[in-house]
């Protein structure tokens, strides 16, 4: 059985040549999205997301893919949301004041605390409590100069940068990840594999 599509959004912030390359590797054929209608009905949704929280926001928006890709979200339909594009699931970032997120899972965006490198650069462990159904334990490649400390409703896998953090979540078919599934050589290519299955 092949793989089923997978419709991409095109923030305008993200790499896409790099996410596209991760779903030709699984043989996943892949579109990006045009109109609302498209996120509304595909069998899998992927928001990926490479600079800041406003920016990525801001180009859903412009898009007019803001509603369909939260209303998804809400839904709890298949949708893999990579780097910022977890951030915007929430309500707002420090990184971008003023710019409020697709609000779908409660609470804010924060910096790392003092002392730490920001930005966090490289490989780090994912942890991911009892009862995750995609996320398993492993090392994966982060770029982050923002965090989340708490997702409610959700179940959650942690690193440690400084203090712990949200190294992902999920809620139904929803999987959100903070690292960078698709540069994350094995890993990620298993974590992609295995929410494409379902």
């Amino acid at each position: 059985m092949s793989p089923p599509e997978v419709v991409v959004l095109p923030t305008g912030t993200a790499n896409l040549a790099s996410v596209l390359a991760a779903f030709a590797r699984l043989g996943a054929p892949t579109r990006l999205a045009t109109d609302p209608a498209m996120v509304e009905t595909a069998e899998r949704v992927v928001l990926p997301g490479v600079g800041t929280f406003g920016a990525t926001v801001a180009g859903l928006r412009q898009a007019g893919l803001e509603e369909a890709i939260a209303d998804r979200v809400r839904a709890g339909k298949p949708t893999l949301a990579m780097c910022v594009g977890l951030q915007v699931l929430f309500e707002e970032s420090d990184e971008s004041y003023g710019s409020i997120g697709l609000s779908v899972i409660e609470g804010r965006v924060g910096g790392f605390p003092s002392g730490v490198r920001v930005p966090q650069f490289g490989w780090n462990r994912v942890e991911p409590e009892p009862g995750c159904r995609y996320l398993a334990p492993g090392h994966a490649y982060f770029a982050n100069s923002y965090r989340v400390l708490a997702a409610p409703g959700c179940r959650i896998a942690t690193g440690e940068h400084g203090e712990r953090f949200v190294a992902a979540l999920e809620r139904d078919r929803v999987l959100a990840c903070q690292f960078h599934p698709e540069l994350s050589g094995a890993y990620g290519h298993q974590l992609i594999a295995r929410w494409l299955e379902g």
